[in-house]
């Protein structure tokens, strides 16, 4: 059994196929689907398709920090409202994205740590969306300093120097299909962490893994990053889908 920790098959790019997306994942051992929300545009159908499969898809909620603008206040003041108003098992998609453009920089960094408090409120892990934004994600977490904090630095691409700080936090590491690229670095450094801090994602419809790059991710191509990292630890896919799994259930108590 698979846990795909990080998808967002609730997107449009899976509108006229949706069924079927979900029935390949099952069949492909990926038993649960953890859907973190994007902003207020994404929420209806991200509830939608938990109402749909209640039994696969683990709804999250929260701002990404692509979507914070001028009116990131009132964003905030919905992922409060859906909160209260039924269950979750996360806070996310946060963090800080410095890749597109600076400009909000103050202001995510303002929703980062506004979203860090309801985690700690509800007492809730964290997907934490880290790109080119490394050394302000953790200057946060580590001001805050709250050793009963946890979560998933998602799609990890960094050192292996970065890797042991998350780590030490207590933080899992999210690995995808960037692992599988032959020039992104990324399989050198999981290479040399212990599966015990991982867990497996995709983050459909991106990320596509190898020999799908290109095309339309979604989750039931997870089995390909997990046969990835069985190769790089010389360990067969069931041990990392066991290990993994566990990590996955024990994070967000699924």
């Amino acid at each position: 059994m698979l846990i795909d920790t990080h998808s967002h098959i609730y997107s449009t790019d899976f509108i006229q196929d949706l069924d079927e997306v979900v029935q390949r994942a099952y069949s492909n051992d990926v038993r649960k689907i953890v859907l973190p929300n994007i902003d207020s545009s994404s929420v209806k159908n991200l509830l939608n398709l938990v109402d749909t499969y209640p039994h696969i898809c683990i709804p999250l909620m929260g701002l990404h920090p692509t979507s914070v603008t001028q009116d990131y206040k009132e964003e905030l003041q919905l992922v409060e409202y859906w909160l209260k108003k039924r269950k979750f098992y996360g806070i996310g998609e946060i963090g800080i994205d410095l890749y597109w453009t600076k400009t909000f920089l103050e202001e995510q960094t303002d929703a980062f740590r506004f979203q860090l408090s309801l985690a700690q409120q509800y007492k809730l892990p964290v997907v934490i969306h880290v790109r080119d934004s490394f050394d302000e994600v953790y200057a946060v977490l580590k001001d805050i300093n709250d050793e009963n904090l946890t979560g998933v630095f998602h799609s990890f691409t960094g050192t292996i120097e970065q890797a042991n700080l998350v780590i030490d936090m207590g933080f899992k590491i999210g690995v995808g299909g960037i692992i599988t690229f032959k020039k992104s670095g990324v399989d050198q450094v999981i290479k040399q962490i212990d599966p015990s801090h991982l867990i497996l994602e995709t983050d459909a419809p991106y990320l596509t893994p190898t020999p799908f790059r290109g095309k339309r991710n979604e989750s039931s191509y997870l089995v390909y990053v997990a046969q990835k990292i069985a190769d790089l630890h010389q360990v067969t896919v069931g041990e990392i889908a066991t290990i993994t799994t566990e990590n996955a259930r024990k994070l967000f108590a699924i």
